[in-house]
């Protein structure tokens, strides 16, 4: 009977110790970082086909030639200018009359006398 008060002090303990929680202790120390793993190979890129060539340019067809320019008609002949008809006689000038005799000149003034002319205001 021994065992069976331990058995039940125990069961009870543990039954009561689901019902209280503790704050939690400190955090451990972290653990190590594991190794990156070794970084696989790319393919070797493939070569680029050629390009391919281009056609070849067709010819240009040949230019029509000009058409023929037609003939100029000839120039019209010219008529014939009429007779000049005769000019009259010129008649005779008269005769010119005899031109009056000549006034005698003023007599002239001394060399010492000055005129002075005033203009009207």
């Amino acid at each position: 009977m021994k065992y069976s008060k331990l058995i039940m002090a125990g069961a009870s303990a543990l039954a009561l110790a689901g019902c209280f929680s503790l704050p939690a202790g400190p955090a451990g120390p972290q653990g190590a970082t594991g190794d990156t793993g070794a970084t696989g190979y790319t393919g070797a890129t493939g070569h680029t086909g050629s390009p391919g060539y281009t056609g070849a340019t067709g010819n240009t067809g040949a230019t029509g030639g000009t058409g023929a320019t037609g003939a100029t008609g000839g120039a019209g002949a010219t008529g014939d200018t009429g007779a000049t008809g005769y000019t009259g006689a010129t008649g005779n000038t008269g005769a010119t009359g005899n031109t009056g005799a000549k006034g005698s000149t003023g007599s002239r003034g001394s060399p010492s006398d000055t005129v002075v002319i005033v203009p009207a205001r």
